[in-house]
C-alpha cells in the first residue's frame, strides 16, 4: 500500500487508468525501455549480464504483445506498469531495476514523441500516394474544360487538370506540415528528465538519444515531461490536411450528382439506397466532409487539455493519448481512402465541354478586351454588365447579340468581341504564371512532377 491506508475505489482506478487505449504504445515503450537499460549499463547501474536479461526479458514481452498473447490484467493502470510487471513476471526482481533513473512523466512523453514521429511518417507517405495519384488524373485530363465557380456559381472556365492540381498544391503544404511536425518530434528526447527535476544519475542522456533517433536531450525536465507540442504540431497538420480532404470530398459529391453529372464514382467506393434501387450515392466522398471536423475536434481537445495548465506533468496530460490516436486513424483512413476512390473516378467530358461552353463566364475577357482597347475595368465591367443583362433578358447568348447591339453599348466593340466570345478563346488567354492556360497546365504539371520526385 506504501503511502495510502485504503485501496483505490473502482470508480476512480476507472477514470485514471489508461491501459484501454494506451497500450498501442507498446512498441515506443519497448524501444524507449531497452535504450534506457542499455544507458543505465553504461552508467554503471546495471552488470554485462543484467542488461543482457533485461533484453532478453523486453524482448519476450514484445513477443506476446506483438502476437496477443499478452496476459493483460485488471489493475494493469497503463502500459507502462503493465510492461514492467510483466518483464518482472518473466525474468525475476532484476525487472524492477528498469525503473531505476526513469519516472513515467519522462517516459510517456518519450512514447508519445516516437509515436508521432512514426504516425507522421505514414501520413507522408499517404499524402505522397494522394499526390501521385491527383498528379496521374491531372495528366490524363490536362486540356478538358470544366465551369470554374465562385460562391458555388459559374465564373470562369479552367481545364480539369488546373482544377486537381489545385489539390496537389494543397496537399503539398500538408506534407511540409507533417515533415515539420515528425522533425519536431525527434527534436528533444524526454527520456532522462525524470518526474520533473532531473535526474541523481548521470545518465548519458546524448547517446541514448542518438539510438532513439533524437537529435538531443530536452534541455530543461519541466518542460520536457509536460510538452506536448508535437502533438499540438501533429493534431494541427492533420486538422489542416483533413480539412483540405473535406473541400475534395465535397466537391465530387457535387460533381457527381445528376444536376452536375461531371463525374461518377467507382462501383466499389459507392453505395446504394435501401428504398430507392435507383441510387448511387457517393459516400466516401461525404465521409472525407464529415470526417474533417473530427480531427480538428482532436486538435482543439489537447488544447483545451493543455491551456492554463500549470508545471510540470498532471494527470490531464493523459487526455493527449486518445485524441491523437483518433486523429491519427482517422487521418490515415482519410488519404487512404481518397487516393483509392480517386483512383476510380470517371469524368464525363460532354458534360464538363457543355457546361463549359457557357458564355456569360466569358464576360470577364470581354472587358479584358475593352481595357486592351483603352478603357478603364471599371466602366467595362459596367458595359458588359449590360451586355449580360440584355442577352439574359431576351433569352440569347452574348454572341448572339448583333454588331449594333454590342456598338450602341461601346463603339470600341467589333468583330474582336466575337472572336473572344469563341469556344476555348478565353480559356488560353489565362496566361500568368499559375493561369490555366495550356502551356501554363504543361508548366504545372512539370513542377508537380518534380515535386512528387522530391518527395520521394
Amino acid at each position: 500500500m506504501g503511502r495510502f491506508d485504503t485501496p483505490q475505489d473502482p470508480l476512480f482506478q476507472r477514470i485514471n487508468a489508461s491501459i484501454s487505449f494506451d497500450r498501442r504504445l507498446w512498441p515506443q515503450d519497448i524501444r524507449g525501455s531497452l535504450a534506457h537499460a542499455r544507458g543505465l549499463r553504461r552508467a554503471g547501474v546495471l552488470t554485462d549480464e543484467e542488461l543482457a536479461e533485461l533484453e532478453r526479458g523486453l524482448e519476450a514481452v514484445a513477443g506476446e504483445l506483438e502476437r496477443g498473447e499478452f496476459p493483460f490484467r485488471e489493475d494493469d493502470e497503463d502500459i507502462h506498469m503493465a510492461v514492467e510487471r510483466r518483464l518482472t513476471e518473466i525474468i525475476g526482481p532484476l525487472g524492477g531495476k528498469l525503473h531505476t533513473a526513469r519516472s513515467r512523466n519522462d517516459q510517456v512523453a518519450t512514447d508519445v514523441a516516437l509515436f508521432v514521429r512514426e504516425a507522421a511518417e505514414r501520413a507522408l507517405g499517404l499524402v505522397r500516394e494522394l499526390m501521385g495519384t491527383l498528379l496521374d488524373l491531372a495528366e490524363r485530363h490536362a486540356d478538358w474544360p470544366l465551369p470554374g465557380y465562385t460562391h458555388l456559381q459559374r465564373a470562369q472556365p479552367v481545364y480539369l487538370g488546373h482544377h486537381l492540381l489545385a489539390y496537389f498544391w494543397m496537399l503539398r503544404r500538408d506534407a511540409r506540415r507533417l515533415a515539420a511536425a515528425r522533425d519536431a518530434a525527434a527534436a528533444e528526447m524526454p527520456l532522462g528528465s525524470g518526474a520533473l527535476a532531473g535526474l541523481n544519475w548521470e545518465l548519458d542522456r546524448e547517446g541514448t538519444a542518438a539510438e532513439l533517433g533524437f537529435a538531443a536531450p530536452s534541455p530543461n525536465s519541466l518542460d520536457a515531461v509536460s510538452n506536448r507540442d508535437a502533438v499540438l504540431d501533429y493534431l494541427s497538420a492533420a486538422a489542416i490536411c483533413a480539412t483540405h480532404l473535406s473541400r475534395l470530398g465535397s466537391e465530387l459529391v457535387l460533381w457527381s450528382s445528376q444536376e452536375f453529372g461531371f463525374c461518377e464514382p467507382a462501383d466499389d467506393f459507392s453505395s446504394g439506397s435501401s428504398i430507392m434501387p435507383q441510387k448511387k450515392n457517393p459516400d466516401a466522398a461525404e465521409l472525407l466532409r464529415a470526417k474533417a471536423p473530427r480531427v480538428v475536434a482532436s486538435l482543439n481537445t489537447l488544447l483545451g487539455v493543455l491551456h492554463a495548465l500549470p508545471l510540470a506533468y498532471s494527470k490531464d496530460l493523459q487526455e493527449d493519448k486518445e485524441a491523437l490516436f483518433d486523429a491519427v486513424d482517422t487521418l490515415e483512413t482519410c488519404l487512404a481512402a481518397a487516393n483509392r476512390m480517386l483512383e476510380g473516378i470517371t469524368f464525363n467530358r460532354e458534360r464538363l465541354a457543355a457546361a463549359a461552353a457557357d458564355e456569360f463566364p466569358a464576360a470577364t475577357d470581354v472587358a479584358d478586351l475593352l481595357v486592351r482597347k483603352g478603357m478603364p475595368f471599371r466602366e467595362a465591367h459596367g458595359v458588359v454588365g449590360s451586355l449580360v443583362r440584355k442577352a439574359l433578358a431576351s433569352g440569347r447568348r452574348l454572341s448572339e447579340l448583333s454588331p449594333d447591339e454590342i456598338r450602341a453599348e461601346s463603339e470600341l466593340l467589333d468583330d474582336e468581341y466575337y472572336e473572344v466570345l469563341r469556344a476555348g478563346e478565353w480559356l488560353e488567354s489565362k496566361r500568368s504564371p499559375g493561369g490555366t492556360s495550356s502551356a501554363r497546365v504543361r508548366e504545372q504539371l512539370e513542377a508537380a512532377r518534380a515535386v512528387l520526385a522530391e518527395l520521394g
